[in-house]
């Protein structure tokens, strides 16, 4: 299935995206090698690739009916996006537009975009290349962006990210056009989308992480964003990717919200699972195991 339904709330998965995107070593530098091969009978060919100790991920799109509204909830890498220091997300090619279209979903149908951080792979299809010109993919839609991360990424400001090689040109490309054009809303604190959906900060990966609360009908789901990219991750909080900002924030970030998941029985939906890509956890020690995982098919993917 491509769609699952929450309460009163559809969710249609939408891939850009499936396949080896780097090595786990380089991705997971705080994860050890002889653990990775201790989960080898489940992490392999979902989460890892086992040949050349890839970490395979999905990039994709959470589309979400609610309230009369058509939301996206982070918009991938996106077409013909100069990457000079991420050399697997320069210049893609890919359906996704299509993608979009065959579940349902036509640019001008969009009614919100909700990025829940700033970064390279979750900002992409703010913007299509016209002529010269980047300008807005969904002309109709309001872009909720994190004011920490607005603030963070801008090169105009006064931070310097730790990992800004990895992420040039990407305000630049995917951020500016839309905050020109008049279509963004720069959010902090807490932000109520409708009754079913709100949005709230988890710091660290970097300062305007966020997200997004689904409570409909008895159902939970929350969307963490990039807190998790590998369900060692779920066994493991404390294990961080290489990307994070603020690594002790991100952990506890991470903890934070995987405890909220298990006590509430909520559906875990991080941005890059592959496999069924969501699933209920409970507590396992100080760690969390999977009791399930979601309905969505599993990812079928393409590798480049």
């Amino acid at each position: 299935m491509r769609s699952i339904t929450l309460g009163d709330v559809e969710i249609t998965r939408v891939l850009e995206f499936h396949g080896r995107a780097t090595g786990m070593d380089e991705f997971f530098p705080d994860i050890p090698a002889g653990l990775v091969e201790a989960e080898r009978s489940w992490l392999a060919p979902d989460f890892w690739s086992p040949t050349d100790n890839g970490f395979v991920a999905a990039v994709q799109t959470w589309v979400l009916r609610s309230a009369g509204r058509t939301i996206l909830v982070d918009t991938g890498v996106g077409n013909h996006k100069e990457r000079p220091y991420s050399p697997q997300w320069r210049h893609l090619d890919t359906d996704y537009l299509g993608e979009l279209e065959r579940a349902g979903v036509r640019p001008e149908d969009v009614d919100l975009v909700i990025n829940t951080h700033l970064h390279v792979d979750h900002v992409g299809w703010n913007t299509t290349l016209v002529g010269r010109d980047w300008v807005p993919t969904f002309p109709n839609a309001t872009y909720l962006l994190p004011r920490a991360d607005f603030e963070y990424w801008n090169p105009l400001g006064e931070h310097r990210p730790r990992r800004a090689r990895s992420h040039q040109n990407v305000f630049e490309d995917s951020v500016a056009p839309v905050r020109e054009a008049g279509l963004a809303e720069l959010w902090e604190g807490e932000r109520v989308i409708d009754e079913n959906l709100r949005l709230l900060p988890a710091p660290g990966h970097t300062p305007g992480s966020s997200v997004l609360h689904l409570d409909s009908g008895g159902d939970r789901a929350v969307f963490l964003g990039d807190l998790l990219h590998t369900p060692l991750q779920l066994r493991e909080p404390a294990h961080n990717c290489g990307f994070e900002e603020d690594p002790a924030q991100a952990r506890a970030s991470r903890r934070r919200l995987l405890e909220f998941a298990a006590d509430r029985t909520a559906l875990v939906v991080p941005a890059h699972f592959g496999g069924h890509g969501a699933a209920e956890v409970r507590r396992d020690g100080s760690g969390f195991e999977i009791t399930g995982w979601a309905a969505f098919d599993r990812a079928a993917g393409w590798d480049r």
